[in-house]
């Protein structure tokens, strides 16, 4: 059973999404992604943007450790149910609403916060996280990668995670990759906005 790590909730267990259809980041992942993020002093009163969420538990990991506002995207109906449980619980724990769920596609939600973002603070992000399926190509994670490079605030941080075996992300133009880790079977890529 996953659980949320550190912080305000940590300790919680998280809900996991039935079936094979999504993959969780592992606790020993998740301890040193996040272990990183605040060596960097990313996550306090950050916005955070959770793509491909699944269970949620790296937005809602964010939230525990000091995000003051955390959106989690997911199309998948079971694994939207499952996130917004643990959205529930953790702004539960945290006697605040710092969790919110949007269920749809990533692209579709990326095209409306890129089309509103114009005089939107709450539409820029200091972190985006996102765990997309393996089987996504390279040139779709490419024109997603594009559409977060518009909301990003100026000193943002994206990670991407990925399969060990995958090639280096593509990066779009406005979006540069400034270190990688593996762990077994996972890559993380981190990239900032140039």
């Amino acid at each position: 059973m996953s659980r949320i790590i550190a912080g305000a909730a940590g300790g919680n267990p998280l809900k996991s999404v039935p079936g094979d259809a999504t993959r969780p980041t592992t606790d020993r992942v998740k301890e040193a992604l996040f272990s990183r993020l605040e060596s960097w002093d990313v996550l306090s009163g950050a916005r955070v943007l959770d793509l491909f969420a699944g269970s949620g538990a790296l937005g809602i990991e964010s939230a525990s450790r000091g995000a003051r506002q955390v959106v989690l995207v997911e199309k998948a109906s079971k694994a939207a149910s499952v996130c917004q449980q643990n959205a529930s619980m953790v702004n539960k724990a945290l006697k605040a609403s710092v969790v919110a769920v949007q269920r749809g596609s990533v692209d579709s939600v990326l095209d409306s916060f890129v089309s509103s973002s114009t005089g939107l603070p709450n539409r820029t992000f200091d972190l985006v996280v996102l765990d997309p399926p393996y089987p996504l190509t390279e040139e779709e994670l490419m024109v997603t990668l594009g559409k977060i490079s518009k909301i990003l605030a100026d000193d943002a941080t994206v990670v991407i995670e990925r399969s060990a075996r995958s090639p280096e992300p593509t990066w779009p133009e406005g979006l540069e990759n400034f270190s990688d880790k593996k762990y077994g079977e996972t890559h993380l890529w981190f990239a900032e906005p140039v």
